[in-house]
């Protein structure tokens, strides 16, 4: 949308069949339109390990950007403070927070490769990967960020590696390679989906 306010008012139109509990606006307006412990229909259709139906295990958040422009600092603190509170509130460890990118692989590309995950991380509000390499294998590779969490159909090897990157090199380029390889083997090992009913945001 061309701004904040029309996102949310769009969010908030019957007739878009789409919400999510909260808006973030550029200048760290925050709206809530949708009470935490009710199903918003932010997600669509995607999967996260286990979980099939995101909109009913996850707390959706819209932050207005293009996804051209970095988030300014009012926005991003206001997200840091909202997530903790989530976070606390409903028990969900920081390797749950995850992107639409993350959930719904070649389908949404948001929040992009200029939202600050290593940020999150620094906080204890999202996790990141250490600088690894690993042997060039693309099957592992798969395996490893199937472990994570990523669930990616036949044939959609490109996209997966491209959701990957949105995430954890948003600035890598070309084939899959030895950096990616590493990433998801440390993803794979430190943080490996457990089928539970924890909730995502």
């Amino acid at each position: 949308m061309d701004s904040a306010e029309g996102a949310r008012d769009w969010l908030c139109n019957p007739e878009a069949e789409v919400s999510a509990h909260y808006v973030i606006s550029e200048t760290g307006t925050l709206w809530q339109l949708v009470s935490e412990d009710m199903r918003a229909w932010h997600a669509g259709a995607g999967a996260w390990g286990g979980v099939e139906d995101v909109n009913s295990h996850s707390i959706g958040i819209e932050i207005a950007n293009t996804g051209s422009a970095p988030f300014p600092e009012p926005q991003m603190a206001v997200l840091e403070q909202l997530l903790s509170g989530i976070l606390a509130r409903w028990e969900i460890p920081a390797h749950r927070v995850i992107g639409h990118s993350d959930s719904a692989i070649g389908r949404k590309i948001d929040p992009g490769a200029r939202f600050d995950w290593q940020r999150l991380a620094r906080r204890g509000l999202s996790i990141w990967p250490e600088r690894s390499v690993d042997e060039l294998d693309a099957e592992a590779f798969r395996r490893n960020c199937a472990r994570f969490g990523y669930v990616a159909g036949e044939g959609q090897d490109s996209a997966l590696l491209n959701a990957f990157r949105l995430r954890f090199r948003p600035w890598a380029s070309g084939v899959l390679d030895e950096r990616d390889c590493g990433l998801a083997a440390e993803l794979a090992r430190r943080w490996p989906f457990a089928p539970n009913p924890e909730l995502l945001a």
